[in-house]
């Protein structure tokens, strides 16, 4: 898996200079600015309203009152220490929430982007197919749909883990994983889709390769560390650079066709 987690993570690094060479900025610079904007706008009220979530529970339980009872500077760091915790795993959770939204909505546009992309790399034209763009767009839907139900699952799950002294600790780690399998899943179904994969052996197929799921998603959501710029990239960047480990790997045995141009 750590092979592939490499493989994902240089795609992106091949992904710049297939922009550059093929001057496809017109389409990572349009959706990137719309997505930074909702960005922006979504984890502002996110983390506000996680800070009230989180103060709200303390208030509630009455553990608020107790720690001011105990005036126990070591109890006082743990809670502050808890806090902070909660709110990176309460802030990955709405990210996902964002992030699926925004696959759902930007659907038609990275299914095209996806396709562009393989046809360039086998150096040919796909005719363009409108009903074939539409299953695109369905597919990404319920895929988008799928990987959010799930996700969700997983993280009311760490998220009372969180609670657990220690072990809650590395809560915000495993979200993480977690964010990035499935953000790298969704990105990877295009592809898979394209080549008549169904729903069921897609997952089969990037359930062999989690590696390329998780690094493809590790690189973006890494970033977003870069403000606006990593922000405006990352999303097509993400869609180019799984068609990418996709097909231009097939040494590996990750390639969906045969060798490219």
């Amino acid at each position: 898996m750590l092979k592939e987690i490499i493989i994902a993570i240089q795609a992106y690094f091949q992904t710049h200079r297939f922009i550059i060479k093929h001057r496809l900025w017109k389409w990572i610079l349009i959706p990137g600015f719309i997505y930074t904007i909702l960005f922006c706008v979504g984890m502002y009220f996110f983390w506000k309203s996680s800070s009230y979530a989180i103060d709200f529970m303390l208030l509630k339980t009455g553990i608020k009152e107790w720690i001011q009872k105990m005036e126990s500077s070591w109890l006082s760091w743990l809670v502050i220490f808890a806090q902070i915790v909660l709110n990176l795993v309460l802030m990955l959770f709405y990210f996902s929430l964002f992030k699926y939204l925004f696959l759902i909505i930007g659907s038609p546009l990275f299914a095209y982007l996806s396709e562009k992309t393989e046809a360039i790399m086998e150096g040919k034209d796909f005719p363009f197919s409108f009903s074939q763009l539409l299953k695109d767009i369905i597919r990404g839907i319920k895929i988008a749909l799928r990987n959010m139900l799930w996700q969700t699952v997983y993280a009311i799950s760490i998220f009372i883990l969180a609670f657990v002294p220690v072990i809650g600790w590395i809560t915000p780690l495993i979200a993480l994983m977690v964010e990035c399998y499935y953000l790298g899943f969704s990105m990877l179904d295009y592809s898979c889709e394209r080549h008549k994969l169904s729903t069921s052996q897609s997952i089969a197929f990037i359930g062999k390769h989690k590696g390329l799921a998780i690094g493809n998603g590790l690189v973006f959501s890494v970033m977003h560390l870069l403000p606006i710029v990593g922000w405006v990239l990352a999303p097509s960047y993400a869609v180019i650079a799984a068609t990418i480990s996709l097909y231009g790997n097939k040494d590996e045995g990750t390639a969906l066709v045969g060798p490219v141009a």
